[in-house]
This record gives C-alpha cells, sequence and structure tokens, in this order.
C-alpha cells in the first residue's frame, strides 16, 4: 500500500500556519486570498565568456542544475552585436524558474545556507523591489552553495535572483519576505 501523504517543505508549512496569519492581521486583508506569497524564483546565470567556448553555457547550466534541483536552460542570444562578438542564436548563459516545492527549498537554502557563507556578508539591500513587490538580487560567487565542489569549478561565476510575489506594494512585499527570515540590512 503506497502512502498518499505529499512532501511539503519547511517553508510552505510555515507559510500556511503563521506567516499568512501574520501579514493578515497585520494588514488587515478580508479574505486570506488577498495576502501577498512568493509566486515563483528566477535564477538567472550569464556566461559571457561562451563566446569563445560554447561550452561554458551549458557548465554554467548544469551548475545552475545541481544548486536548484531543476533542469536549467541554456539561454541564446536574440540577436548579432559585432562589438561583442556574439551571433544570433549563441549560447550566453542559463536560467530555471521554480515554483511550489522547488521554490521553498531553495529559498530556505539561500537563506540558512549561501548568504551566511557570502563573505563580508552584512545582509542584502532592502531597496532593490521593483515597484510591484518583486525582489531582485544578484550574488558574486555561484560558490557559496554547498552543492557545488569549488574543486570542478573551471570559473566561479554570479548568478541573479528574482522572487516574484503576488503583493501589491514593495511595503507588503518586503514584509513578507522579513517573515522568511531574509536578512535585510537596516
Amino acid at each position: 500500500m503506497k502512502s498518499t501523504a505529499k512532501y511539503e517543505p519547511k517553508l510552505a508549512k510555515e507559510y500556511k500556519s503563521r506567516i499568512a496569519k501574520t501579514m493578515q492581521d497585520t494588514y488587515k486583508y478580508a479574505n486570506k486570498h488577498e495576502v501577498p506569497r512568493i509566486e515563483k524564483i528566477v535564477i538567472n546565470m550569464g556566461a559571457g565568456d561562451s563566446v569563445q567556448d560554447s561550452r561554458r553555457a551549458q557548465q554554467a547550466a548544469d551548475d545552475l542544475t545541481l544548486i536548484t534541483g531543476q533542469k536549467a536552460v541554456v539561454t541564446r542570444s536574440k540577436k548579432s552585436i559585432a562589438q561583442f562578438k556574439v551571433r544570433d542564436g549563441m549560447p550566453l548563459g542559463a536560467k530555471v524558474t521554480l515554483r511550489r516545492e522547488r521554490m521553498y527549498e531553495f529559498l530556505d537554502r539561500l537563506v540558512n545556507i549561501a548568504l551566511p557563507r557570502v563573505r563580508d556578508f552584512r545582509g542584502i539591500n532592502g531597496k532593490s523591489f521593483d515597484g510591484r513587490g518583486n525582489y531582485a538580487m544578484g550574488l558574486k560567487e555561484h560558490i557559496v552553495f554547498p552543492e557545488i565542489e569549488y574543486d570542478k569549478v573551471e570559473k566561479v561565476r554570479g548568478m541573479d535572483i528574482i522572487i516574484c510575489t503576488s503583493a501589491k506594494t514593495d511595503e507588503e512585499a518586503k514584509a513578507l519576505l522579513k517573515e522568511f527570515n531574509m536578512p535585510f540590512r537596516n
């Protein structure tokens, strides 16, 4: 007999049990469906050096796949730019969009493992919101994630992490991310 119990990440349980209620009480939402939630996390890793060697973009995609647990897509140029020696369709990086369980698992590892491993870390910028409740941040080194073996990395790359929320304002989005223990600077 198979178990029908579905795995639910720690942060997803915490959102349902505590965070949603706290946000609803704080902002006086009439309906529980009005409460902001994290909809998706998009991670992008550029590989500008893939102009010389097209395998670099695939290596970036492989590293992103290890970090997120979901297969990354190689991104390609949309048009040719002669100054950068880029031709149409050339691989330039990798991206992955996380939703549901994988999104919560990644956020948990980002906040509790990766960010504390960043050199001289004093918190993340609290002003990197886009005006519609989405937060964007960058990491200079992808090796802060424990899934990446430092000895096997050919080149240390940076990555962009965009957290998309259903919040209407930046203030609500920041309050939501603070509830998820996002380490904002003062």
